[in-house]
């Protein structure tokens, strides 16, 4: 942006729209690099109180012999504990790898273990899909490539409920969402597993049990919110999600949630907020988002209003999830005045900048969102500045992080372009010490000398 010529330092003038696109196409890669790192988190889902019951049980390594017995006892056992406590000493069994060895190399074991969910009898139902569980949870490759054939399986399961889609035992739903989050997750997945799911009637009923109201279970819509953001991930179809009216049952989901958090002290509601703010972050970027008006559907400032609540809620209880609630705020305001207005007009700027001392990523994202407000021309720029976004960014230049200060300086670029008067109020602060004492920022010297000459000459 600034470079370095014979007879001293010139300013490089960079048009607004090349600087947009050059905030969008890093912005690009990076949403591409998350999403990614999103695709190789493996969750571990395992009831504390069950825990707490077997706890001082060592689990065993059973070889084929004991696991073919549990197989025949947990389908033909005459008793139903008897059936049960097969099934319960498998599940342990499966936790250690060499059981899980054994077991994929016995034919039909799979198959058994999915046959148990059709039982009508509902603990049999909880122990096969903690089997799964086990299973779909294995650091080895091959053993979570032996569960791929029961995708099939479990998409005929779980597509085959009520309208309603409530099982008999919620906690079964919730296990057997979590094994299928974890199938999603398989680098096969976008091939084999994916396009079936969406081929299914599956993704309706996710986005039924996502619908707010009094038939929301909080573990079960969990786990269907990761199920849901791994096929986002995977970008597939993400079209077709869109036109089954995710965006807004995502949205009304992102409302209840921040209805529920100031009603509830503590009840896990961090859990779900994650994946809905995932997805929602990921599907706002696609194009289809913007064919269908999927900004409109999100409902301006109800939707900001309750995302800072969230941010909020966030900070006092998981502030390692700020993040995610600042991609999303990032995704909403970087092509839509309505947002940027709503971030305005609802006096949050202030709030935002209080998320600056948190970390340095959270400092990065904040700017970032700051940088969407002021690019949309002179009127924003005007209700930005000065207030205490000059004494913000005073201190955000001092900080050590160059990605930060880098940001800082992107977002006084867009300042001193659209709000005349703003280079020399900034330097009438102590803007220029500020800058000076990151003279280790690449080319950051060109870009000080060039804020004097705009001072002087503007």
């Amino acid at each position: 942006m600034w470079s370095r010529q014979r007879g001293g330092l010139k300013p490089l003038r960079c048009g607004v729209e090349q600087l947009r696109c050059r905030r969008r196409e890093r912005e690009a890669a990076l949403r591409k690099a998350r999403r990614e790192q999103q695709l190789v988190s493996k969750r571990l889902l395992r009831d504390e109180a069950l825990e707490e019951a077997e706890e001082g049980c060592v689990a065993m390594i059973f070889g084929e012999a004991e696991i073919q017995q549990f197989l025949r006892l947990a389908q033909r056992g005459t008793e139903e504990k008897e059936r049960e406590g097969a099934l319960v000493s498998l599940r342990r069994g499966l936790q250690r790898p060499e059981t899980q060895q054994t077991f994929i190399r016995l034919e039909g074991s799979i198959r058994t273990l999915v046959g148990l969910l059709t039982s009508n009898q509902a603990l049999l139902q909880l122990e096969a899909a903690r089997c799964l569980h086990e299973l779909s949870h294995s650091e080895q490759s091959a053993v979570v490539e032996a569960c791929l054939p029961a995708t099939s399986y479990l998409l005929t399961y779980l597509s085959g409920h009520s309208s309603d889609f409530i099982s008999p035992h919620l906690t079964v739903l919730e296990a057997l969402g979590y094994a299928l989050s974890q199938l999603l997750q398989a680098k096969e997945a976008p091939e084999k597993i994916i396009p079936s799911v969406l081929g299914s009637t599956l993704p309706q009923h996710m986005l039924q049990l996502l619908q707010p109201g009094p038939k929301l279970n909080l573990g079960v819509a969990v786990e269907f919110a990761w199920c849901l953001h791994y096929i986002i991930c995977s970008q597939v179809n993400n079209a077709l999600l869109i036109t089954q009216g995710a965006l807004s049952t995502l949205g009304l989901l992102l409302l209840d949630l921040a209805g529920a958090v100031q009603r509830t002290e503590d009840a896990g509601l961090e859990l779900l907020a994650c994946p809905v703010l995932r997805c929602l972050s990921n599907l706002l970027t696609e194009a289809a988002a913007e064919a269908v008006g999927g900004q409109l559907q999100l409902r301006d400032e109800r939707v900001v209003a309750a995302l800072f609540i969230l941010l909020q809620f966030l900070l006092q209880k998981q502030p390692s999830l700020l993040p995610e609630g600042l991609w999303l705020l990032n995704n909403l305001t970087a092509n839509s005045p309505s947002f940027c207005t709503s971030l305005l007009s609802l006096d949050l700027i202030e709030p935002l900048l209080h998320l600056l001392s948190v970390s340095n990523v959270v400092s990065v994202l904040v700017l970032t969102v700051l940088c969407n407000v002021a690019e949309k021309g002179p009127a924003y720029c005007q209700r930005l500045w000065p207030g205490p976004l000059l004494s913000s960014l005073l201190d955000t230049l001092a900080f050590s992080d160059t990605e930060v200060v880098g940001q800082s300086l992107e977002l006084l670029q867009l300042l001193f372009l659209y709000q005349p008067g703003a280079a020399q109020a900034f330097l009438q602060q102590s803007g220029l010490q500020a800058l000076q004492r990151h003279e280790e920022v690449a080319q950051l010297q060109d870009r000080v000398h060039a804020l004097q000459q705009t001072a002087l000459h503007g």
